[in-house]
């Protein structure tokens, strides 16, 4: 079974969400996800500055068996994208809640979290495409 932290928010495309202090939020895939995609060979993470909307494919990361979009679980502004991963995409496999982000942005809607799944739902959710 793939690890889903607690303390994190998800979407139905496999997206996990972050709450930083600072009020931004940390996105990355899933361990699901990668799991699911294969080694990474190659990462786009968006650049700083560019507003995004819900659900809006915002990166893209391309593995041995295929190439993926990242959609933008909530709506906001990029504040950075995870450049590491051009030189080191393998740290999504490796490490998908940590040094695998994708990208950070600041919410338009803060309470926009609260529509995500939390962990739980999110697992029922991995035990239903499993069956």
């Amino acid at each position: 079974m793939s690890e889903v932290p607690a303390d994190l928010k998800y979407t139905k495309s496999h997206e996990w969400v972050r709450a930083n202090d600072d009020g931004t939020v940390t996105i990355g895939i899933t361990q699901h996800a990668q799991d699911q995609l294969g080694d990474m060979v190659y990462v786009e993470a968006p650049e700083a500055g560019r507003t995004l909307d819900a659900g809006e494919a915002c990166a893209v990361v391309e593995s041995v068996k295929a190439a993926s979009d990242v959609y933008a679980p909530i709506a906001g502004e990029v504040v950075e994208g995870n450049e590491a991963l051009a030189d080191a995409p393998e740290t999504v496999n490796n490490d998908p809640f940590g040094g695998g982000w994708i990208l950070r942005l600041t919410p338009a809607d803060t309470g926009a979290l609260d529509g995500l799944m939390d962990a739980a739902a999110y697992q029922e959710l991995l035990a239903a495409e499993d069956h």
